[in-house]
């Protein structure tokens, strides 16, 4: 199993998951994530929307529990910086904060637009491969999250049969590997969504 988050996200089989976001009207500011089989809500992000915070989103368990803060890095520095970079952390069980893994936002100009995402885990705990990085082009529903080997753990995509009812990218599905920790998956999203002015942003 590949361990981020927890391991009661790490499933023996592939998964797929339905996201759909919520819309600004109401309750705005997010995104759900149901299992597509069962239908029970798994996660739920709250965006700038909810937690009334730029550059911030929460990674919620279906009960509603926090899971990831997910913050951009701000500063001087960062600001000078050609990569901006995103940090998901974890609470252990005192409550303080503990650094999971690290995303490198692309610069908007055109010559960083076609380079791809790169996500580092920053865990010690975590022992298999620590970099990854996003194929494809989230605004489509089109991309992967590869490993170090070349190897795809997760997808994002948009089913024909959805994609006739529902033009609009608002509800997509992730196809997850078995033994990797969908928290994370779903935390890595999160960010993209917010990067690509999703319903994360405000």
């Amino acid at each position: 199993m590949s361990v981020v988050v927890s391991k009661v996200f790490c499933s023996n089989s592939e998964v797929v998951l339905v996201v759909r976001s919520r819309p600004l009207v109401v309750n705005g500011g997010g995104f759900i994530v149901t299992n597509n089989c069962t239908q029970n809500v798994v996660f739920k992000v709250d965006g700038c929307g909810i937690l009334g915070k730029k550059d911030e989103v929460i990674l919620r368990d279906g009960v509603g529990h926090d899971l990831l803060l997910i913050r951009k890095k701000g500063g001087v520095i960062e600001a000078l910086s050609m990569q901006r970079k995103w940090r998901g952390y974890s609470k252990d069980f005192e409550g303080s904060e503990k650094l999971v893994f690290c995303l490198k936002e692309p610069n908007n100009s055109c010559f960083f637009k076609k380079m791809p995402i790169k996500i580092s885990i920053e865990s010690n705990d975590y022992k298999n491969h620590k970099n990854f990085e996003i194929a494809g082009y989230f605004p489509d529903r089109a991309c992967s999250i590869i490993d170090s080997n070349g190897n795809v753990v997760a997808k994002v995509g948009v089913r024909k049969e959805v994609q006739q009812l529902m033009p609009s990218k608002d509800v997509y599905h992730v196809t997850i590997k078995a033994g990797i920790d969908q928290a994370f998956v779903i935390g890595v999203i999160a960010i993209l969504d917010y990067i690509y002015n999703g319903s994360t942003t405000c």
